[in-house]
Order: structure tokens, then sequence, then C-alpha cells
């Protein structure tokens, strides 16, 4: 069965004290769950991601910069892109898992209202709150907007997986072509297992409901969510919470050095993501012309007799080349061009999170300030600010644990797929010149055979 492994953390990001990681001590035990109130770690220096603002396009990450620098390969390990591939296979060999998901079996349904897909969600399970060991369900876009929505309202300060967009941005591949769903139900497929690789989400009664019931028990429990109002609610008391305090007083410093990394890491992963939707645009452009400059030798055979075995060797060659080529493309397509947007969605989510934490600091901020200025509700109001100092502490440990599981997952992801491309890179080039020498080689001899034979009486 399809599933992604436990992603284990690599070592502490470059620039970062040592035994720190984001501000956050690596000592320092996590909250198992968001509620668990801890003390939180002290203070650490924080992480710098160095940006320049007069950097070339392809320069994205300066030297000095901790998501190049994440990790430091053993000097006694060769540093081939083979072997540090293999390096990070063997220590991600997978754990032992008591929650396996596959999303697969795409299926297009055509009504008289709408056209619409579902996916085959089958879970296999040895945990003993599920009834059955293991499940078969289908689900289509929408089940997992909700199950997502969901997650956000039970954990405000947890950082939920993205979903893929609704629609194809920029018009480059049809909504229902099967490149569109095959995107989309890996997506699907990682979004379910990176939440039930998580120590909170993977526990969500919502997420269990999900994976088991029909689509009929499913239907009913969605009617039994918040009503519109009470979403309505919410929102306007978040809007209205960061008009009125425009920026939080007594954010701790953690916090802040996480808001201004993921400013930066939202600019460098939105440029990156450019770039490589660039690079793959023209990449295809070159494939195409080269499909069309290959038959051309072959068709100018026909005009030159002397020459008829070069030319169809060159036009063997750019065929090769073209084969090649189309490779190199789906290893972008495959593992490098989803890695990146999914990040570009993830700097959005946490910069939502971020911002929920912040309202409730400040919701407890003007509590405090209330005491202050109100000797008659002192009782009240010391109550209140209890319960919020405790939500407040609760928010604060559950992003820390989840800002550091984080960061190791997309260190991991990055340096995954740079390294799969650098790979596919090296593979492409050593292939094209490897056929290329061959001819060449292969003209050579005979044009030294066609010497010697006028050379001899």
């Amino acid at each position: 069965m399809e599933a992604e492994s436990r992603v284990p953390g690599p070592p502490p990001l470059s620039g970062s004290p040592a035994g720190s990681e984001g501000g956050a001590t690596a000592a320092a035990p996590r909250p198992s769950a968001p509620g668990a109130a801890r003390a939180p770690p002290p203070p650490a220096a924080p992480e710098e991601l160095a940006f320049d603002d007069d950097e070339e396009d392809l320069e994205v990450f300066s030297k000095d910069t901790s998501l190049t620098e994440a990790n430091s390969f053993s000097p006694l390990i060769p540093t081939s892109p083979s072997s540090m591939i293999n390096q990070y296979k063997f220590e991600d060999e997978p754990e032992l898992r008591d929650l396996l998901i596959s999303v697969d079996d795409p299926e297009s349904h055509i009504t008289a209202i709408e056209t619409f897909v579902t996916y085959r969600v089958v879970t296999e399970t040895s945990r003993g709150e599920f009834d059955s060991s293991e499940y078969e369900v289908r689900r289509r876009y929408q089940d997992f907007l909700w199950l997502k929505s969901r997650l956000e309202e039970a954990h405000p300060t947890l950082i939920i997986p993205p979903l893929p967009e609704k629609f194809i941005m920029k018009g480059m591949v049809e909504r229902f072509s099967d490149e569109f769903i095959e995107t989309r139900r890996k997506a699907l497929h990682k979004f379910l297992n990176r939440i039930a690789e998580h120590p909170t989400l993977t526990f969500n009664e919502d997420f269990k409901i999900f994976l088991t019931a029909q689509a009929w028990e499913l239907s009913s429990h969605k009617k039994q969510g918040p009503g519109l109002f009470s979403r309505m609610g919410q929102t306007v008391r978040a809007v209205a919470s960061s008009v009125r305090g425009g920026g939080v007083k007594n954010r701790p410093h953690m916090f802040t050095d996480i808001n201004d990394y993921m400013e930066t890491f939202n600019q460098k992963i939105n440029l990156i993501d450019r770039i490589s939707q660039r690079i793959y645009k023209e990449e295809r452009g070159y494939y195409c012309e080269m499909k069309e400059y290959g038959p051309i030798h072959t068709l100018w055979c026909a005009s030159e007799e002397d020459l008829v075995d070069s030319l169809k060797g060159v036009a063997s060659c750019i065929d090769k080349c073209c084969k090649a080529t189309e490779n190199r493309m789906a290893g972008l397509s495959e593992n490098l061009l989803p890695v990146l947007h999914e990040y570009v969605l993830y700097s959005e989510i946490l910069t939502g999170v971020l911002k929920r934490r912040d309202q409730i600091q400040a919701e407890l901020d003007s509590k405090v300030d209330a005491l202050s200025n109100k000797k008659a509700e002192k009782d009240l109001l010391t109550e209140e600010i209890g319960n919020l100092e405790d939500r407040v502490e609760c928010a604060n440990n559950a992003l820390k644990a989840d800002w550091d599981r984080w960061k190791q997952n997309m260190q991991h992801d990055m340096k995954t797929a740079f390294l799969n491309v650098t790979e596919n890179n090296i593979h492409y080039y050593e292939q094209c010149l490897a056929t290329w020498e061959s001819f060449l080689t292969s003209q050579t001899v005979d044009l030294h055979l066609g010497e010697d034979s006028e050379d001899k009486p």
C-alpha cells in the first residue's frame, strides 16, 4: 500500500545555537496535545534567513541561508548526488505505523447539476478506537475541504497541511484531464498521510469519521457542525481584534522570530516556485522544438546520398536526447514542482496560524489593560485573565511543537527534492553526452577507413 513514512528530524538549522532550533531548546519536552500546559523554554538566539534585494533570480538562497545548510553529511561518506540520496533513504526507513491511508481510483461523476470526481480512500489500522481494521470509502474534493476546516476549528494554533487549490491556475491544465486528476490525487494522498503522522491531528474525531463513515453518514455529520452565523461570528471577532490591537504588545520573542522567518521564507519560496515554473516552461518549449528538429535530418537524406548515414545518425542522436529531455521534465513535474508549491501554500497557512495565536494574545492583553483601569470588576477580570493565560500557554506550546515538526519536514522535503533534481540532471547530461560521443566516434572511424581505402593502389 502506498503510504508516506514518518520523517525523522534533521539536525538544527545552520546559524542556530547548539542545541536550539527556531528559538526553542531542542531538549525541551513537547506537549502531546495542544491542551498540555507546560512552561515555555527560555528564548534562544533567532535564526536568520539572509535576503538580498539585489540578488539575481537564480541566486535564491544566500550562502548563510538556513534552508541551504539545514544538514551536513559526514565527510566519510561520498557526496555525489546518488550517495547523498541513498544516505537519506537509509536514514528514513519507515517506522511501524498503526494507521496507513491511500488515495486512489479516481472516478468521474456527471449529474444534471454538476460534474465532479471522487477518490477511493482505503485505511488500514490496528488502533483500538476503530471498529474494524480496514475501511474503504469514496470522497470528493469538498469532503477534504470540510475535513481541513474542521481541523482548523478544533486546532487553531496547529499547522494543518495544505490542500491543492480547487481550480487550476494560469489555465495550464484542463480541470478534468487525467494529468490534473492524478496531480490532485497525489496531493490528497499526501494531505491525509500528513494528518495521520501528526501526533495530535491523527486522533481528531472528525478525521476518524472522514476515514470510516459512508457517504450518507458523513453528510449527516457535516450538518451537525457549527452554523453559518457561528462561523461569521468567529470571523468578525478575528477582524475586530486585528483592527483594535494593530499589534501584539507582549508577544514572546520566539514568535516574533518565527514571524520574521516566515516573511522571508514566503518571499524565497515564491521566488523559487516562479523560477521553477519558468524553467519547466522553457524545457517544454525546447522539447517541442527538438521533436521537430530530428525528423528534418531524416527528410534531408533524400537529397544528400553521400550523407545518408551521417544524417540518420544525427537524427537518431536527437531522438535519444529528446527522450532524455522528456524524462527530465517528468522528474521536474513529479519531484520538484509539487514540493515547492506545497510549501508556498504552507507559508500562507503558517501566517494564518501566527495570526490566530496573536489574536489570543491580544485578547489577553486587552483584559490586563481593562483590569488596571477597572477596580469594580476586578474579581471577574482576574478569572478571565487566568483562563486567557492558560489559552495563550496552550497555544504557545502547541505551535512550538508544530513549528519544530514543520521545519524538520520542510528541510527533509526540500533537500530530497533538490537532490532528486540534481541526480536527474546529471543523468540527463551524461546520457546526452554519451549519445553524441558515440556518434562522433563512429564518424571518425568511418572517416579513417575511407581515407585508408583511398590511399590503396
